[in-house]
């Protein structure tokens, strides 16, 4: 059995729809509840690293100590061992000021469903292969990279936010909109009140209701895209043979 470690910032926080892929695949993740004090473990048996989102800010060390070390494992594991890595709105942060970009509030806040376009780079790159040119997907964010770091190449932007998706040659790539979305992790937050409230902060009243229907009738199209993206990272990486 292959191993997925996956760095967890918020309580009910997981890989979404990503468990399923792991599953087929014979990976089986291990939680680091980082946000809870909990120790990032030797690295070297993992084959997959997952980096999750978060109400955190990438700035925020002093706030959030743990920030500092596991900025130092993200560049250990894409820099010196180059290993397959996905990371998903903070996660997608993080890799980026973990390899020297830079992050800061966006200019423009995406929450909801939104429109990413895929770049040049992208259009070529192995890691977008099959991809068509525009996408529907969800947001929740309110910071972006505001410099990619030097090695890094953009694969998708929006209208507000330039760089919606990176890629660290072919093993390593992170997107700003939540692709581990599912109908099941929309519908889960009907049971958590501050999720709600956290919604409604900046959709307004009644925004979670109008949430569900919008995205619900989007979600085959939202995981055909995310199943493609790990699909190319699996297979350009040698992880599934």
């Amino acid at each position: 059995m292959k191993r997925a470690l996956v760095f967890q910032h918020m309580d009910h926080d997981h890989p979404g729809r990503f468990l399923d892929f792991f599953a087929e695949d014979g990976i089986i993740p291990e939680h680091v509840r980082l946000f809870e004090g909990q120790d990032i473990p030797n690295l070297a048996p993992y084959d997959f690293l997952f980096v999750l989102g978060g109400s955190q800010d990438t700035w925020q060390e002093d706030e959030h100590p743990w920030l500092v070390g596991e900025r130092a494992a993200i560049r250990e594991w894409v820099m010196d061992r180059a290993k397959p890595y996905f990371g998903v709105c903070l996660g997608h942060q993080l890799l980026a000021t973990a390899l020297g970009g830079e992050v800061a509030l966006a200019d423009g806040k995406e929450v909801g469903v939104f429109d990413v376009d895929l770049t040049e780079d992208g259009k070529s790159h192995r890691l977008m292969e099959g991809l068509e040119g525009s996408h529907k997907v969800m947001q929740w964010h309110m910071a972006e990279v505001k410099r990619p770091p030097q090695q890094a190449r953009v694969l998708a932007s929006s209208a507000l936010i330039p760089v919606q998706a990176l890629a660290i040659d072919e093993h390593a790539m992170s997107t700003q909109f939540h692709c581990e979305f599912t109908p099941q992790t929309v519908a889960g937050w009907s049971s958590m009140p501050g999720y709600i409230a956290a919604l409604e902060k900046h959709k307004g009243e009644g925004a979670y209701p109008k949430l569900v229907e919008e995205s619900y009738p989007l979600m085959p199209s939202m995981a055909r895209m995310t199943r493609r993206m790990y699909d190319n990272l699996v297979t350009a990486t040698g992880l599934r043979k």
